[in-house]
């Protein structure tokens, strides 16, 4: 896709493009499309000259065949090119949502796999999702039911069944619940952010790679809030070397604007049929182009670069300043995504950095700083925010409190 070109939408529904579902309906209706193109007419004398208007079309519908997942705006083959694992997207409003469909996803390809009829009512094929301790999926149904923080959930009780919380880092304990003919999928985070900034290892994700192979189970990778340069790698999970079958991302993806996206292997895509799932406002022209500004400025030369530089100043001031302070138990991070652990509840702290200018939020169980820094900030900032946290943590953890259990 060219960089300037505007983006291009097409009709919300799931489509398959090459799997046993597709319809007759929706081939003919290609057909015509693809038809239509070449045979368009010529354009008059007087017209000035243009690109040939066939070759054109032939090219749009090529690329859509090859990067998205039948649903829509052309911004989907940047992002599968720059994610060497990845043939297909689907889009989504949000990180919720996009969770929401890697369960479909997974549990429909559980389905076809088993050589099951998936639109039968009675199947035994795998229906779990394995999901983390200190996990955060979202706050839809089905996403609350894969998040680890029981207040999230109880109001909404009962919540979707299938969900099997494993201790994460822990890959004995993932070894106990992943099984082959129940488990369907297995989500995680490489970076969890909700949970308290906790990073994950190559020896774990590798192997829970080899253990959702064994279980022919599905491995979905949850990137919505490390991914997407968040890091100083475009995606989280290159620190590690292990590729799942799934990513979900939303956040930053189009600067503020509302957008989700799931990016997914050939195999799961091909299981997906007309109807399958879809989504009224995903991948709309507005969002999208948003989406592509994003990815300029991510994938620019050096800027990346500067993410991890700038997270590394930040966490090296952060020691430099707080490492004598009894409550700091210690600062942790990578690129631009960074928690300060306390022994001490943390509200106090994010209210007082508030009052001298600086947001940052609780994280874990209320006992970590996180900072979520805009990717584009500068020394100077990083600077400024080592100096108030320096002066403020200590004041406000002055008091007597009693220690997080």
């Amino acid at each position: 896709m060219r960089k300037n070109s505007p983006p291009q939408c097409s009709h919300s529904e799931v489509r398959g493009l090459t799997n046993p579902y597709k319809t007759a309906r929706y081939a003919a209706r290609r057909q015509a499309l693809k038809t239509k193109a070449v045979a368009a007419p010529p354009r008059p004398a007087s017209s000035p000259p243009a690109q040939n208007s066939s070759t054109s079309a032939e090219q749009t519908i090529a690329d859509e065949a090859k990067y998205v997942l039948q649903t829509y705006a052309r911004l989907a083959k940047r992002l599968v090119e720059n994610t060497p694992w990845a043939d297909r997207v689907f889009y989504s409003n949000s990180g919720t949502e996009a969770v929401e469909a890697v369960i479909k996803f997974a549990r429909k390809y559980a389905r076809v796999q088993a050589g099951e009829d998936p639109y039968s009512t009675e199947s035994n094929a795998a229906t779990e999702v394995v999901c983390f301790s200190g996990a955060f999926h979202g706050r839809t149904m089905g996403a609350l039911s894969l998040t680890a923080k029981e207040q999230y959930k109880t109001p909404f009780m009962p919540i979707m069944p299938g969900s099997v919380t494993a201790k994460y880092l822990d890959l004995e304990s993932a070894r106990q619940c992943i099984k082959k003919g129940k488990t369907a999928a297995v989500i995680v985070e490489p970076l969890q952010g909700e949970g308290g900034i906790h990073m994950s290892s190559q020896a774990f994700l590798e192997g829970l790679r080899e253990l959702c192979d064994e279980a022919g189970a599905l491995l979905i990778f949850d990137e919505i809030q490390c991914g997407l340069g968040r890091t100083g790698k475009l995606w989280a999970h290159e620190y590690f070397g292990v590729q799942p079958d799934m990513m979900t991302l939303a956040k930053p993806l189009a600067g503020g604007l509302p957008i989700g996206a799931v990016l997914l292997k050939q195999k799961i895509a091909d299981v997906m049929a007309p109807g399958d799932h879809g989504s009224t406002f995903a991948g709309n022209p507005l969002v999208c182009a948003a989406g592509e500004a994003v990815l300029d400025v991510l994938l620019a030369p050096g800027f990346l670069q500067a993410v991890h530089d700038n997270g590394v100043a930040l966490r090296h001031g952060l020691r430099e300043k707080l490492g004598s302070n009894p409550h700091v138990k210690e600062v942790r991070g990578l690129g631009l995504i960074s928690g300060i652990q306390l022994d001490v509840p943390a509200g106090p702290v994010v209210a007082a950095a508030l009052e001298a200018g600086l947001i940052v939020i609780t994280a874990g169980k209320g006992d970590v700083v996180r900072m979520v820094p805009p990717l584009i900030v500068t020394q100077e900032d990083v600077q400024k925010c080592v100096d108030i946290l320096a002066e403020v943590i200590p004041q406000a953890l002055a008091a007597e409190m009693p220690p997080v259990s």
